[in-house]
């Protein structure tokens, strides 16, 4: 006999007192098919959810272990493995520039202390540091060495993102610019101690003159990687029609095809039968109204002396203040352009000291030419001392109190670069010591009022 009561599922049982009649057997057949379909929904959804919930866990699982593997953090940092040592801070802030990779050309070579998107490019954990640091303060500022061989050229070529200042720091070049302006070509002779300027998008080219090899010091206003074309590059990245259409050589398309593109790269250029290539080089220099948009004669500047030693300075002043008429013109093509440096040697003398100090507008980053030295750095959380030598490279974020002395007996030298095209503003900690109140001093530091009579009045600086 049927159980009526399982096959209604529950359902309530109403009296028959009451005159109801059961439910017909179909009404009931229909009843079982739908609860039917109703229980193998149900079913798949609690399978779904279980395969789900299962997915999830070996994800997080997986995660989990990789993020230990890594060192990543739950907040994004990172850290070192267990038995790694972790970087030193003052990476952050120095590079040495003589452990970095050499570039090598025909005519000479490049080594570099900047940002590189691919982390495989840096040759150590400490050169990654520096390159993370200068990108994540937002330096604009890329720093390199180039080494021209004498009769060398470092090929025309132009940046899209980045002004070039550099310092000539051994040799003799010449210098040509093509400039926006109805493409006026700029060409000027440069030695030893003197600095060039290149606008973004301007195409120069720099021609060892010399018997020695060149050896300039170069600051991009880029934080970023550097984009760089060199006209060889662009020439035969052209189709052949269009830049015979372009250049209308005698000959035509097939005068183009003549031209045949070398394996290795031309960057800095010699080719070895230069003398049958180049039968008549002459090397003009434009007048002084072009040439100074482009180059100052920074050793021949005027010096800016402080106790601890001397300043020198390739810079914008308003209203040409302390210039001369030709140095005037490139005050104004800094301040002209865009994202433009500037530039200064600082020479410390033996056991002298640049005092502590910080700039509201600028980040600094310089070049140890000579001597040997220390150098400290203070941020938000952040302090660092370290000593600096020949090749090395140094980097103060805007901001930072930071201070430089001399170690060696010889001058500490020097050549720093500072991202604005604008007067340099810098507060020194003598002048902010003293120009605080002695009562709030005594408070701040739980000393007597009358203790702080006892640090003298700065002298009138006359130097950074």
């Amino acid at each position: 006999m049927d159980n009526q009561a399982f096959e209604m599922h529950g359902e309530s049982i109403q009296s028959s007192s009451k005159g109801e009649e059961w439910p017909k057997k179909e009404e009931r057949k229909g009843s079982w098919s739908l609860m039917k379909v109703f229980l193998v929904c149900l079913l798949a959804c609690i399978i779904t959810t279980t395969i789900g919930v299962l997915a999830l866990s070996l994800v997080y699982v997986k995660n989990t272990a990789f993020m230990k593997e890594t060192g990543v953090t739950d907040d994004g940092a990172t850290s070192p493995k267990p038995g790694e040592k972790s970087v030193d801070i003052k990476y952050q802030f120095l590079n040495h520039l003589g452990k970095s990779k050499v570039h090598n050309y025909p005519g000479g070579e490049i080594q570099w202390a900047r940002f590189r998107k691919d982390v495989n490019e840096y040759q150590s954990v400490e050169e990654m540091e520096f390159g993370k640091s200068i990108n994540k303060h937002g330096s604009k500022m890329t720093f390199g060495t180039l080494r021209i061989k004498s009769k060398g050229l470092r090929a025309p070529h132009w940046h899209f993102n980045a002004n070039e200042h550099g310092y000539l720091l051994q040799g003799t070049a010449w210098i040509g610019v093509i400039g926006a302006d109805d493409s006026v070509v700029t060409t000027y002779n440069v030695t030893a101690g003197q600095v060039i300027f290149f606008p973004r998008n301007t195409v120069h080219w720099i021609k060892n003159v010399g018997s020695e090899d060149c050896v300039f010091l170069l600051f991009f206003t880029t934080h970023e990687e550097l984009q760089t074309l060199d006209v060889d590059d662009a020439f035969f990245s052209t189709p052949e029609d269009i830049a015979a259409r372009a250049l209308k050589p005698q000959g035509g398309v097939n005068f183009i095809r003549t031209f045949k593109k070398q394996v290795e790269d031309q960057a800095i250029n010699l080719p070895p039968n230069l003398n049958e290539l180049v039968q008549n080089a002459t090397y003009v220099q434009s007048p002084d109204k072009l040439v100074w948009q482009y180059f100052y004669n920074l050793k021949g500047s005027a010096k800016y002396p402080f106790p601890g030693g001397i300043f020198q300075w390739a810079r914008y002043r308003i209203n040409g203040t302390g210039l001369n008429e030709t140095e005037k013109i490139f005050s104004e093509s800094l301040n002209k352009h865009e994202n433009t440096l500037t530039l200064a040697t600082l020479r410390i003398f033996s056991n002298g000291l640049g005092q502590p100090h910080f700039h509201f507008n600028a980040n600094e980053m310089g070049y140890v030419i000579s001597g040997c030295g220390q150098a400290g750095v203070i941020l938000s959380g952040v302090t660092a001392n370290f000593n600096i030598g020949i090749g090395d490279v140094i980097f103060f974020p805007v901001g930072t109190q930071h201070y430089i002395k001399s170690l060696c007996d010889e001058d500490l030298l020097l050549i720093l670069a500072y991202n604005t095209g604008n007067q340099l503003e810098t507060l020194r900690m003598n002048d902010y010591f003293h120009g605080t109140a002695d009562h709030i001093l005594a408070q701040l530091f739980w000393k007597e009022q009358a203790e702080f009579k006892k640090f003298p009045t700065p002298a009138k600086k006359s130097g950074k």
